[in-house]
């Protein structure tokens, strides 16, 4: 009778093993595509591609970024389009790299929100670093960018 007892709760332990595991699994593979719509639009950003920046972005997606002036704090915002727009003048010699020093992504169904400290370099030099804070949403077509907002500042980088 012990025994009999003992294989039951050992399956239910495998089960409930095997089912975490496939949990874990997706979450991993939500991560990876979350990071990858991230990236893609640095890669865009790299090598001028508007349509590739323009790609990692939902329908109204905003972003905006936090400004300090002594002790005065402002938020300036900014459409995709305009952004896209801006990319798409940037003369071909200048080089533009952010490079992202850490991904912290936290995922919640459909939902994820992602922190990203960075060192912004122009031509190779550092023009700036500071965190963006990413929230996506995974749409019927996967996962798409609906709003950043950075900080940026030239000391402590």
């Amino acid at each position: 009778m012990i025994n009999h007892w003992k294989k039951i709760i050992l399956t239910l332990l495998l089960i409930a093993g095997f089912s975490y595991w496939g949990h874990a699994q997706s979450f991993d593979t939500d991560e990876l595509e979350v990071k990858s719509v991230i990236d893609a639009m640095f890669k865009g950003l790299e090598d001028k591609d508007t349509a590739m920046i323009r790609a990692a972005f939902s329908e109204g997606a905003r972003l905006e970024t936090i400004s300090q002036r002594l002790e005065e704090v402002s938020t300036r915002s900014q459409s995709v389009e305009d952004f896209v727009s801006g990319i798409g003048k940037v003369p071909a010699e200048m080089e533009l790299e952010e490079r992202l020093l850490d991904y912290k992504i936290k995922i919640d169904g459909p939902m994820a929100a992602v922190w990203t400290p960075y060192a912004f370099y122009v031509n190779g030099e550092l023009s700036h670093c500071g965190v963006n804070s990413f929230q996506l949403v995974k749409f019927t077509k996967g996962w798409k960018i609906v709003y950043i907002i950075d900080t940026r500042r030239k000391e402590g980088c």
